[in-house]
């Protein structure tokens, strides 16, 4: 399938006055591991406990406090939105390695503004039902590959509980809608086999709905279960018990919403492609900071490559993972956000790999069924798109240019490859700043011990 290039994004995370290395200097030559790894490092936090942190914290009845949250482009975007729609957020000192913690104090929410979603679905999905409850009119527009990604659920649903919504019928970006200051709530049926997004952004407003809401999904299929299941436990954090009296239905009564300190997890997802460094380079890859219990999808990834070949240890707020020198194929269902840095390190195993229950993907910021396909297959890969899902058979592969499609996964995928590929190179490696803008300086920086490769086209 072929798949179309789009424009390259346009927040720099290098600074504004910076100049972006993807434009101005030519691709990112992914560095080859030359030694096994004996690397150990944190991560910044979570991107989804983050914006559901935030949104939560803008609703809630006084103060919250995050700890370590992640500061990148999707968060960002949160931020500026909350602001926008009424919230104070503040940068305060923290003890977290990358940036300040933030201090969120509700406001009085109203409208009159514009939203700029860039490409962040959190963003995208959670902010219309929070400016429903605001006075005034919202606009919301992003990137444009933002436009191409399925909205049409979030906008029915809130013309369904009698929200005045005008999308001149497009079911995505740009539209507008005109809040009065409350929502009624009740029951509503929705369809959220496109995304799991919908089905946490109204949750996580539902307390502040005057009759709370009673949620139903009708599609036959619902992905990422796991990030509902997020949404949830965040919730119940803040005192709202959300009741899941069959599968596909929630009740959330009208409630308060509490303010409270959180401490932010590290992304778990974001770990996936330096945990999968070790397997591919071989060595050990150690992240500290791994929470005991989560509800991080990210977490499935210790497993994931344990049985890919990979030894997995634990000790108590760490996760260490070594390479054997074998990298095995494996069946998959529902790697969901864990996909593409699967499907890399497939492309480069002794065995056939098999990922279903990922048909989602199609709407993320690029179709990445269709673009992991494109891709592995130009650098000499074998790979069947199937309905669902991949099919990753093993073949030598070689160096080229790898695309991401301002897509932070697609990148980090490349650079997976590049690890045991020479010649590959990345041409948008700054898309990483989406929710890692430290991606560059912790793969090549001393705690990887990856050695950068010199460039060919110019010097990041």
């Amino acid at each position: 399938m072929a798949l179309s290039r789009i424009a390259k994004p346009q927040f720099n995370p290098y600074g504004d006055d910076a100049p972006q290395p993807e434009r101005e200097l030519g691709p990112w030559p992914a560095p080859v591991a030359t030694a096994p790894l004996r690397a150990r490092l944190q991560l910044p936090g979570s991107k989804s406990l983050t914006n559901r942190e935030l949104v939560l914290a803008a609703l809630a009845d006084g103060p919250s406090l995050l700890r370590a949250p992640l500061h990148s482009r999707d968060t960002a975007l949160m931020i500026e939105a909350l602001r926008a729609l009424g919230t104070r957020i503040d940068e305060v000192p923290g003890d977290g390695e990358y940036g300040a913690d933030l201090l969120v104090t509700p406001g009085e929410l109203s409208g009159g503004v514009s939203i700029d979603c860039g490409l962040a679905g959190t963003v995208m999905r959670f902010l219309p039902p929070v400016a429903a409850l605001a006075l005034g009119p919202v606009a919301f527009d992003g990137d444009p590959g933002a436009r191409r990604r399925p909205m049409r659920t979030i906008v029915d649903a809130l013309r369904a509980l009698g929200v005045d919504v005008n999308d001149d019928g497009r079911g995505a970006l740009p539209f507008s809608l005109y809040g009065t200051g409350a929502v009624e709530g009740g029951e509503l049926a929705i369809d959220a086999s496109a995304s799991s997004q919908f089905v946490s952004g109204l949750l996580l407003v539902a307390p502040r709905f005057t009759r709370g809401l009673t949620l139903r999904h009708t599609g036959e299929r619902l992905p990422s279960l796991p990030h509902i299941e997020m949404t949830i436990a965040t919730l119940a954090d803040r005192g709202v018990e959300v009741a899941n009296p069959e599968p596909g239905v929630w009740v959330v009564p009208p409630s308060t919403i509490a303010a409270r300190d959180v401490d932010i997890e590290p992304d778990l997802s974001n770990a996936g492609p330096f945990l999968a460094a070790a397997l591919v380079a071989g060595g050990s890859v150690t992240v500290t900071g791994w929470p005991a219990e989560t509800t991080q999808v990210g977490a499935q990834m210790a497993v994931i490559l344990e049985r890919m070949g990979a030894t997995v240890t634990r000790a108590p707020g760490e996760l260490t993972v070594t390479g054997t020198g074998a990298i095995h194929g494996i069946e998959l269902d529902e790697a969901s956000e864990l996909a593409p840095t699967v499907a890399a390190i497939a492309a480069l195993a002794d065995s056939e790999t098999v990922l279903t229950g990922i048909a989602h993907l199609r709407g993320h910021e690029t179709d990445r069924l269709a673009a992991l396909a494109t891709e592995i297959t130009a650098v000499g890969g074998d790979v069947t798109e199937t309905d669902d899902g991949l099919i990753i058979r093993p073949r030598p592969l070689r160096g080229g240019l790898w695309h991401s499609y301002e897509d932070h996964r697609m990148a980090t995928a490349g650079a997976i490859i590049g690890l045991a590929v020479p010649g590959i190179e990345i041409d948008d490696i700054a898309t990483t700043a989406k929710t890692l803008p430290q991606f560059v300086e912790l793969w090549t920086g001393p705690r990887m011990g990856i050695v950068p490769t010199p460039p060919t086209s110019g010097l990041l």
